[in-house]
């Protein structure tokens, strides 16, 4: 196995989605967990359907928005689906929070790692670029990361072919000599079939999906790359 380029996902990889659970938590009591996991779910939910309505535009999807946009539709969705006061106070707090989300405890040590390496470094995001580089920059992953790649530049979000391929032509690389990694099932496969060597980060022990291939690496956290790298 060659690798000279190692690509991260933001979202749910590098950063914790549901840590934003508790300021939820302290803003509606009693609801956080279920504000977390709807917000997130509606905000993958209206990635996909922007890009799957309109795939093929040479400029990107005519229904396409921002991922911070997204963030927030979703989050008034997830408000009022769970029949909660939706005051712009709370909504703004929330958004803040999710602009500075918690980034998982073992990413540091790992990118200085693969860094020493003398390995390519970057993020490959659904995130806006302003929202991605407050979050690299509160985890102080700033001088870590060669790139930070956002599909904004596209118009068109994961799990679209073109958004994979960003990583080619931003990083002179072959697609075998990429290992993607992602926590999120979806998205490793996405980047499976795309052609690159998989690395899927099962925080959660979930099984696999259904549909194959399965990606080439598993692993519990971000320590499990490194022994990919390793191996």
């Amino acid at each position: 196995m060659t690798i000279k380029a190692v690509v991260f996902d933001a979202y749910g990889t590098l950063f914790d989605v549901y840590s934003i659970q508790a300021l939820a938590e302290t803003l509606y009591p009693g609801q956080g967990p279920q504000i977390a996991v709807l917000w997130r779910d509606k905000q993958i939910e209206y990635t996909r359907l922007i890009t799957q309505s309109d795939p093929h535009s040479a400029t990107g999807s005519r229904y396409y928005q921002p991922f911070w946009a997204l963030t927030r539709l979703s989050l008034e969705y997830t408000l009022d689906r769970l029949h909660l006061d939706r005051q712009q106070g709370q909504v703004a707090q929330l958004m803040a929070q999710y602009a500075h989300l918690s980034a998982f405890p073992e990413n540091l040590a790992v990118l200085q790692t693969i860094k020493s390496q003398g390995l390519v470094t970057a993020i490959l995001s659904n995130g806006s670029p302003d929202m991605l580089a407050s979050a690299v920059q509160s985890a102080g992953m700033t001088e870590l990361l060669d790139h930070v790649i956002s599909v904004d530049d596209i118009r068109l979000f994961k799990t679209s072919p073109e958004s994979y391929g960003l990583v080619l032509t931003t990083i002179p690389v072959h697609k075998d000599e990429v290992l993607f990694v992602s926590s999120n099932a979806w998205d490793a496969l996405g980047a499976t079939w795309f052609g690159f060597q998989t690395h899927w980060v099962n925080r959660q022990g979930l099984p696999f999906e259904a549909l194959k291939p399965e990606p080439t690496f598993t692993g519990p956290d971000l320590r499990s790359v490194l022994l990919t790298l390793g191996g």
